[in-house]
């Protein structure tokens, strides 16, 4: 694997009091990268994500952003400076779209980059408005998240994250809470990413997804990554039986 990645875990692991939930784990994500996290629930890939993300800080090891340490379990003054520094590059869409709802889809679009960024009104405005033509959102421009459908939420969300111009995005579970028909509507604007070339990360069970448009699939369980392969060569050729049980239970 060449190059720099543009995020990786450096064994990272993680503890809640005396629960460990990550062990060790290294992942580098490199640029164009796919990667699928997949696994059963509890195995940490949530929490990876938010490591990675900067929500958690890992209780050994370190996240590292294009060669530079952002997250490390006691950061001093130059590590948090560069946490500051780059955490508008990591974008993440959560699985219970976290709009506010007391702002129109708009105004979720615009904050940061007003807020964060500095950007002109007119500018972010403009921004914002291209990126509801590309998850086909323009007509609810205006519209509050109450009145929007899970599937709109989800991409006004996906939308809210491209608004920062992130290096990388991060997916957790972002279909998990939705039927089957908002799904593909979600599904589709994630698969239009990763042929534009954004890096993702993605927890997901859709399988589907993970197979065809991962490049890479990491399956984790017990807080370890246990497997990890090309996408489509992790579901036809399994390497271990606990992999080999997981991906049973998708099997018709």
């Amino acid at each position: 694997m060449a190059g720099t990645p543009i995020i990786e875990a450096e064994d990272v692991t993680k503890r809640f009091g005396d629960h460990q939930v990550l062990t060790h784990v290294r992942l580098p994500v490199m640029e164009r990268d796919v990667v699928c996290v997949v696994g059963p629930s509890g195995s940490g890939k949530t929490t990876l994500l938010r490591c990675l993300a900067l929500l958690e800080m890992p209780s050994e090891g370190r996240i590292v952003m294009e060669g530079t340490t952002i997250s490390t379990p006691q950061p001093d003054r130059q590590v948090k400076a560069a946490a500051r520094a780059v955490r508008s590059d990591v974008g993440m869409v959560f699985q219970h779209f976290n709009l506010w709802p007391h702002m129109s889809v708009l105004e979720n679009l615009i904050e940061a980059p007003l807020r964060v960024k500095k950007m002109p009104r007119e500018e972010a405005v403009a921004m914002a408005e291209k990126l509801l033509a590309k998850v086909d959102l323009s007509d609810k421009r205006d519209a509050y998240p109450a009145r929007l459908s899970g599937g709109q939420q989800q991409r006004v969300a996906i939308a809210r994250a491209l608004a920062m111009s992130p290096k990388v995005l991060l997916f957790d579970e972002a279909t998990s809470a939705l039927d089957p028909e908002l799904r593909r509507e979600v599904l589709l604007v994630m698969r239009q990413l990763a042929l534009e070339g954004m890096t993702m990360l993605v927890v997901t069970h859709e399988m589907g997804f993970a197979r065809h448009v991962g490049t890479r699939t990491v399956f984790m369980d017990k807080g370890e990554i246990v497997e990890e392969a090309p996408g489509a060569a992790f579901f036809d050729a399994p390497k271990t039986e606990r992999a080999r049980r997981f991906l049973q239970q998708f099997e018709e």
